[in-house]
């Protein structure tokens, strides 16, 4: 049995789709899935009803994009609500969300919860003496500006920081509460720290890229593993002695069709829980094929 993780399947390619319908079943693997499967309701349908059949169990935790309430949605759903209806669409196929009881990972090895999470960004990703208020101006100052800024409504909250906030208190009073003794694998679509959600060729996208809120939680609590998407830009890294594990596929460009999807799930559980012992330094571990 194992714990594998994968994100952005962005299955409205016609080519990422097919690779998902290619891929083989994992009758006794579990499947972390870190968000932006899709841009719609319907894209996450899709997707879960191939893998849930093909996975012992599944875990979904969103991204920017399922959260985007586009011109063409005939829902319409926004904020909160259009997040609710995507949980609602996992509950009813058994896959966890960040709103079920954290599930105890029935592998072997010690005690460890898998906590899917929900935490959005609020701009804070960006250098010291940069004001959040000002965040997205900065970043326009060399052309980047994140769809989400269009698409990805806070409703009922006032902005996506404030959600973030908000959803930030609720996990970790969740993740205090996990009972002593046990391990935590965190699946988030953002990165948690924001040394790690870096993105060379548009470096100021990063302040849609998590929150400072959750820089220390990989020492605050008792993890064994981090895992994440978003960036697109695959790999494993150490902090503090924690593994943190980008897992993205990727927009049909970032990937190497050839491998299919089978080539880029990523083994979290069971893994080693240190670092190699190379000459490399810890950041520039891969442990799925580069695309």
């Amino acid at each position: 049995m194992r714990l594998l993780g994968i994100s952005d399947l962005h299955i409205g390619h016609a080519t990422n789709r097919a690779a998902l319908d290619a891929l083989p079943p994992h009758p006794d693997d579990w499947l972390l899935l870190a968000g932006d499967v899709g841009n719609t309701a319907q894209h996450l349908e899709y997707a879960l009803d191939r893998l849930v059949p093909r996975f012992r169990q599944v875990v979904w935790v969103p991204g920017n994009h399922e959260l985007w309430t586009l011109p063409t949605d005939p829902d319409g759903w926004r904020g909160q609500e259009r997040y609710e209806r995507l949980v609602a669409i996992c509950r009813r196929r058994g896959v966890l969300t960040p709103e079920d009881p954290y599930a105890v990972w029935p592998g072997d090895g010690p005690p460890c919860v898998i906590a899917p999470l929900f935490l959005l960004y609020d701009y804070t990703f960006g250098p010291d003496d940069l004001p959040p208020g000002l965040a997205v101006e900065w970043a326009m100052e060399t052309g980047v500006l994140c769809a989400d800024e269009r698409l990805l409504h806070p409703d009922p909250y006032p902005s996506r920081a404030a959600w973030c906030a908000a959803r930030c208190a609720i996990t970790e009073a969740r993740l205090s509460a996990v009972p002593r003794g046990h391990a935590l694998v965190l699946v988030n679509h953002f990165p948690l720290r924001r040394d790690l959600a870096v993105t060379p060729a548009i470096p100021r996208f990063s302040i849609w890229c998590g929150t400072r809120r959750t820089e220390d939680w990989h020492t605050r609590f008792p993890v064994r593993a981090v895992v994440s998407g978003h960036l697109h830009i695959r790999g494993t890294h150490w902090r503090g002695g924690v593994r943190f594990e980008e897992v993205s596929l990727g927009y049909p460009q970032h990937w190497r069709q050839a491998h299919g999807i089978q080539g880029y799930l990523r083994e979290i559980l069971p893994a080693p829980d240190r670092a190699p012992a190379t000459g490399a330094p810890p950041a520039a571990v891969q442990a799925a094929p580069s695309g």
